[in-house]
């Protein structure tokens, strides 16, 4: 398995802070690394999983890289796996 890379617990929303879970490799990996987190599918959200703050340690543990949180959409274009909130995570953003 490659790298999967975790933003710190920053984001709030429904009470709780939450995390950002991206892979620079493929949306598969991503899927089989949240599955070992115990991520359900519908925490996917266009190109990321939403992590809350009380997996975050697990995440860790099962091997995914601490970033910055600016650094996540970067790592997601460089990849070209960015899915921009425009396209509704039904279309493939064009690489350029």
């Amino acid at each position: 398995m490659e790298v999967v890379y975790l933003d710190p617990p920053a984001w709030p929303h429904r009470g709780r802070l939450w995390s950002h879970l991206i892979s620079d490799v493929s949306y598969a990996e991503l899927h089989a690394f949240a599955e070992m987190l115990g991520s359900p599918r519908r925490a996917f959200d266009r190109d990321h999983y939403d992590v809350p703050a009380d997996r975050f340690a697990t995440a860790v543990w099962l091997g995914a890289t601490v970033v910055p949180s600016r650094e996540i959409a970067r790592l997601l274009r460089d990849a070209g796996l960015r899915r921009p909130k425009h396209l509704n995570g039904r279309e493939r953003p064009a690489h350029g």
